[in-house]
């Protein structure tokens, strides 16, 4: 993919023009390290990359709307060094943030402490998400307690501090053209990986050979890699929701849930979940269990819809699975009493899905107050139900007892779904979902 930095320039004159006469100081992510002197691979601050597209830790970028034109993106960055290139790679420097990333100005990072004054003077407030950048936060309120202390002689202080982040999550909650052509190219490799998975599975194989298979996939595409820690997930793990250690053998009868995406150089990612079974063919029990999960899945990315919510479609999919259960004799009841009771939490556990972008669970409010956020095109949603039958939490009172038939089955079905001005779109439909489909076996 061809670096466009006209993309961030856009991104960065609409943040500018919300922050009023508020000065931004927008940090990168720092290195992490995970045993001795050996870090993890780098992931650049999604608020950072979003704005500026430099993708090296440690930087720092001042948005400045009270300055005048030519002087509003500063960029403080590690400065060219060749000999710890030799040992960490290539940086961009101060010359390639001006003529790469279209930086207004550019300083080495160790300039930042004394050049961060005369750069928030003037400004009405200064916007800086406090709580999350340790190594900056001290140089920001150190800075604006400088502008109080001299305040009686200068006359000119910065009101307070505001968080730049409502702002920022507000633009990406709507995806741009380009981000979604991304997020088509992250949903189209996920894909192509679940479909390679599932032909590749037989019993006897092991959890993490699939994870391999898949995560090999990714990379041999141009992707980065896995955009968050895959799940493998055989018979009785796939009721564990967060389960990574992908290390049991896959049991003969078992199903095999997959919860697996992969992110671009650009950080956007892909976020799909299916469910097979091991052997090619489900047990009778396996098979109306799926039919349920499919249908509520379904039934709730048809609700997704410009002017609808993501309550909407969690309460479409919560209705379809209960008075499913029901009928399966799972549950117990008037489905209404069910679902304000709650009692059908042992089963269902988790909300139906959440935003994606840059970030896998992205940022965005799901909530304005009272009132739940109402979809709007340009936002992508993953529409994921499940069930999860197992005896891990107590049956509620009034609920019938779980029979051994049914336990040990997990199924969860995740599509990432594109809010459109018509309706929507499906960005993993490339990965098949229906009875048919996971039934079948490789030649």
């Amino acid at each position: 993919m061809a670096f466009d930095p006209s993309i961030h320039a856009v991104r960065r004159q609409r943040f500018l023009e919300h922050l009023g006469e508020a000065a931004a100081v927008i940090p990168a992510a720092p290195l992490a390290t995970h045993h001795a002197d050996c870090e993890w691979p780098f992931r650049q601050d999604s608020d950072f990359f979003y704005l500026t597209g430099f993708d090296e830790p440690d930087a720092v970028a001042l948005l400045l709307p009270h300055r005048p034109e030519g002087e509003r993106f500063v960029l403080f960055v590690q400065p060219k060094d060749p000999a710890a290139e030799v040992w960490t790679g290539f940086r961009w420097g101060t010359e390639g943030a001006v003529e790469r990333y279209g930086a207004d100005m550019a300083y080495p990072l160790d300039q930042l402490p004394a050049r961060l004054p005369e750069f928030l003077a003037g400004a009405e407030a200064i916007a800086f998400r406090v709580g999350r950048h340790p190594a900056v936060e001290p140089l920001v309120l150190s800075t604006w307690g400088r502008q109080l202390d001299s305040y009686s002689r200068s006359g000119e202080a910065a009101m307070g501090l505001v968080a730049p982040t409502p702002i920022l999550h507000r633009l990406r909650l709507r995806k741009e053209p380009h981000e979604l052509e991304r997020m088509r190219q992250a949903c189209g490799i996920s894909a192509e990986a679940h479909e390679l998975a599932r032909q590749m599975t037989r019993p006897g194989m092991n959890e993490a050979e699939v994870q391999a298979a898949i995560e090999a996939h990714f990379r041999a595409r141009g992707a980065r890699g896995p955009a968050y820690g895959s799940i493998v997930a055989g018979g009785d793990n796939a009721c564990v929701l967060h389960y990574t250690a992908n290390t049991a053998p896959l049991q003969d009868g078992d199903l095999l849930l997959i919860d697996a995406g992969c992110s671009l150089e650009d950080y956007y990612n892909g976020d799909i979940t299916r469910t097979f079974p091991v052997n090619g063919c489900f047990s009778g029990e396996q098979r109306e269990l799926y039919a349920l999960v499919l249908e509520a899945q379904e039934a709730a990315v048809e609700t997704v819809q410009p002017q609808g919510t993501a309550e909407a479609v969690h309460a479409t999919a919560l209705r379809v699975l209960v008075e499913g259960l029901v009928e399966l004799g799972l549950l117990a009841g008037d489905p209404d009493g069910i679902i304000e009771r709650g009692d059908y939490r042992h089963l269902y556990m988790h909300r139906t899905g959440h935003w994606l972008g840059l970030d896998v669970h992205d940022v965005g409010a799901y909530r304005l107050g009272e009132q739940p956020a109402t979809l709007e095109p340009g936002m992508v949603l993953t529409v994921e139900p499940g069930l999860y039958v197992s005896d891990r939490l107590a049956v509620p009172e009034g609920q019938p007892a779980i029979e051994a038939r049914w336990k040990g089955i997990g199924i969860r079905i995740e599509d990432d779904v594109a809010v459109t001005d018509e309706g929507h779109e499906v960005l993993t439909a490339a990965a098949l979902k229906s009875v048919a489909a996971m039934e079948r076996q490789a030649t």
